[in-house]
């Protein structure tokens, strides 16, 4: 770019041409900068007129939500209420006492007079609870072995089952390291400045891993076992989250179903992941969110989560769209008012609700939306538009993928804490407590019970019986 113009008058006319065939180009040169810089500044200005997401509009988790301060007044009004153990609150009294203390008088404390126990009525009833001293139990094994002097073949004397040869650690020890870790999200570190602080136990940092690494084979049966049932269930609800793995984006993927629970994690976010789980499986009923690889499901029907269709609506209100929007969002909340109140319905009156329901959704779907959040959601429900109420045809199919959510839950936590996994054998083993958990609890199981059950049961279906 020129800083000073030349004499024209010293030029000549080719001169002047080239002059003015070089300001040209400078010139249109600038304009598509300027056009360019119009562009970007009107998209950061509807940026900064969209509304914030947050977790009531959008998917963002309310630990990215900022909150505001609240009023003291508000604060009294959601301070803790009494426990219902008895009267002036208290936690229950425990049903069955190890040991219970009579406390009676035998004289008068102010004047020494004798005192009847008939004359003493009961004051108080209180629970007193300690926890008893913790210490490892070590059993020493001497194992004998030799040689025949009849048949001259060598024999090793055989040990109890549990007291084999290798780890010093046993089930007891590996299913609390595998609760704290994979339920509590306990670090290495912390978990063995625990095990010496509290159980007197040293173990070191490797001994955990080394620990954690040679578990892993005894779960394999049951996450088979959890495999198998989902491929025949008749209902799947799925969703996935990002993990970390040796410092790599994966995605760690739930199956679910009021019976079983699946976790895996893959590099990959694609339908090939469905497929690989469900092999040639096909269940009746899927349940998801829109991402695309759920959408490609091997289900014959897909119910779409609403409670996301809620927070977008909610969004495209924030937004300003004053069209479509709200009453796509009352639509939704009434069909979750049907859905809650259905056992109450007679098959007749729930049906016109369904058809009354369809009506509005084929009206509001009519409108024509200015806003460009309006349009984009109007335009998505004119595709799925059978898929949000199947819920209300089949009392079995849930409104919304919460469960799903719910499952992954543990996993959000998981990673924020300990910022993913170094290795592959502990992203799986990982993936396989968390199944066992999530499907122990299904059946009646806390994580504890799942877990310590997984290490010493023989039988791979140990979850899905009774206790």
């Amino acid at each position: 770019m020129r800083e000073t113009l030349p004499d024209l008058k010293q030029l000549t006319d080719a001169e002047k041409d080239a002059l003015i065939v070089e300001l040209w180009e400078e010139n249109q040169s600038l304009g598509k900068q300027l056009l360019e810089m119009a562009e970007r500044l009107a998209k950061i200005e509807e940026k900064l007129n969209k509304p914030p997401k947050t977790s009531k509009n959008s998917s963002v988790p309310p630990s990215q939500t900022q909150k505001g301060n609240q009023s003291k007044g508000k604060l009294k009004g959601i301070r803790r209420q009494a426990s219902v153990g008895r009267e002036g609150g208290g936690r229950q009294l425990h049903p069955d006492p190890d040991q219970i203390v009579t406390a009676k008088v035998k004289a008068c404390p102010h004047c020494a007079a004798t005192i009847a126990e008939s004359e003493q009525k009961l004051h108080a009833v209180y629970d007193k609870i300690e926890i008893p001293p913790i210490k490892p139990i070590v059993t020493r094994v001497n194992q004998y072995a030799g040689k025949c002097e009849h048949c001259q073949q060598e024999y090793v004397a055989p040990v109890p089952v549990g007291m084999e040869a290798g780890s010093p650690f046993g089930s007891s020890v590996r299913s609390l390291a595998m609760y704290y870790r994979y339920t509590h999200a306990i670090s290495y570190e912390r978990l063995m400045n625990m095990f010496g602080d509290v159980f007197g136990l040293d173990i070191s940092e490797g001994a955990l891993a080394n620990l954690f690494e040679s578990s892993k084979g005894q779960l394999d049966d049951h996450v088979r076992a959890i495999l198998a049932r989902l491929r025949r269930a008749r209902l799947v609800g799925s969703d996935e989250t990002s993990v970390r793995v040796n410092g790599k984006n994966q995605w760690e993927w739930v199956f679910q179903n009021q019976e079983v629970c699946l976790h895996v994690i893959r590099p990959s976010r694609g339908a090939a992941v469905i497929e690989e789980i469900l092999s040639n499986h096909r269940p009746v009923i899927w349940v998801s969110d829109l991402y695309s690889s759920q959408k490609h499901h091997p289900a014959e029907q897909w119910q779409v989560c609403l409670a996301h269709q809620l927070r977008d609506c909610q969004y495209g209100i924030d937004a300003a769209d004053k069209i479509f929007a709200l009453r796509m969002k009352m639509v939704l909340l009434r069909a979750f008012v049907i859905h809650k109140k259905r056992d109450r319905l007679s098959a007749s009156t729930l049906y016109q609700y369904r058809c009354d329901l369809n009506r509005r959704l084929e009206a509001i779907l009519k409108l024509k939306p200015t806003n460009a959040i309006g349009i984009r959601l109007r335009k998505r429900y004119l595709k799925i538009k059978e898929n949000l109420f199947l819920f209300l045809e089949d009392a079995s199919i849930p409104p919304t993928n919460n469960q799903s959510e719910r499952d992954l839950r543990m996993s959000k936590i998981f990673r924020k804490v300990t910022n993913g996994f170094r290795s592959d054998w502990g992203r799986d083993l990982f993936a396989s407590v968390r199944s066992i958990v999530n499907t122990g609890k299904r059946h009646g199981l806390n994580a504890f019970q799942a877990i310590s059950k997984a290490l010493t049961s023989n039988s791979p279906d140990f979850l899905f019986g009774p206790g």
